[in-house]
């Protein structure tokens, strides 16, 4: 019975650590995407799929970022960024 001494206000502060660090992480945007992420790694561009041609033409892509998308697609394939 005696333990009920310590273990219920170790819980109080074990309780409230948790709530300080759920509002600490709303407060920094931790919640601020959620599925951000999870749809990222679903379309993620290895450069290893890509061909050589294709590496070339995104490699210049980034170099000039004045080109207009038109002239990096192929029939077939979705605009380069």
């Amino acid at each position: 019975m005696t333990i009920l001494y310590l273990l219920i206000p170790l819980s109080l502060i074990l309780l409230g650590l948790a709530v300080w660090a759920f509002f600490w992480a709303v407060k920094n945007d931790q919640f601020d995407d959620l599925e951000g992420p999870a749809h990222r790694i679903l379309f993620d561009e290895d450069e290893n799929d890509f061909t050589p041609e294709q590496r070339r033409q995104r490699q210049q892509a980034k170099k000039q970022p004045t080109a207009t998308p038109e002239a990096n697609t192929h029939s077939d394939q979705e605009p380069l960024p």
